[in-house]
């Protein structure tokens, strides 16, 4: 795949890590986001998509592209 096709997902955390288990908090720091309302654009891989789908209660998935 070249830079122009790169498959993209952007997603937003919408609640805090504050009352999460260890393993909830660590993998919200894993896909890069620190505080509320932060968002960031990610590569669409399998492995983010899994990650995105333990936390799928925190986070929101703002857009992907194809």
């Amino acid at each position: 795949m070249s830079a122009a096709n790169k498959r993209t997902i952007t997603i937003r955390l919408k609640k805090g890590t504050i009352a999460c288990p260890p393993a909830q908090r660590a993998t919200v720091n894993g896909l890069g986001l620190k505080r509320r309302e932060q968002v960031r654009t990610l590569e669409n891989t399998s492995a983010v998509r899994g990650m995105i789908k333990k936390v799928l209660h925190l986070v929101e998935v703002v857009s992907e592209t194809r």
